[in-house]
């Protein structure tokens, strides 16, 4: 089995809103031959709560708007560190990207297919390891601030 139309236009678009909010490191895979109760999971991060929120808000209205979706499960939204969206063809996991690392859902579907996504989406990879690189570099410039 494989993910149908229907999933991939979903996984599609809301790739590309992820993207549009500068979500990192969006991925999907193709999970219909491993479980019964979805086709596809799309993961995307983002380093702060409030662009996790961004993110999730700009790909419920755009899947709203353009497909007529709307999810039948929003959860994680209080604190908005990990908000899943489940729309039965598709499950979409927007996460902070420290519990990114924690969790590696990557790891758990790595055996599945990756599907192709927007040239927008696919250009997020690596991104969290840059903002982390780019973090890393600016506190220990502050701290060699302070220790003058």
């Amino acid at each position: 089995m494989t993910a149908t139309d229907r999933s991939l236009e979903l996984i599609n678009t809301a790739a590309q809103a992820a993207a549009d909010k500068l979500a990192h490191d969006i991925v999907a895979y193709d999970v219909s031959d491993v479980l019964s109760i979805t086709d596809a999971f799309l993961l995307a991060s983002a380093p702060n709560d409030r662009q996790v929120k961004s993110i999730v808000d700009e790909i419920e209205e755009r899947l709203n708007k353009e497909l007529g979706a709307k999810p039948v499960r929003r959860e994680g939204d209080r604190e908005a560190r990990w908000v899943l969206l489940d729309y039965v063809d598709i499950v979409v996991h927007v996460q902070h990207s420290e519990e990114r690392v924690f969790y590696a859902l990557e790891r758990l579907w790595k055996d599945c297919p990756e599907l192709d996504l927007p040239a927008d989406a696919r250009a997020t990879r690596g991104k969290a390891a840059e903002h982390a690189r780019l973090r890393a570099a600016e506190e220990a410039a502050e701290l060699g601030g302070e220790l003058r």
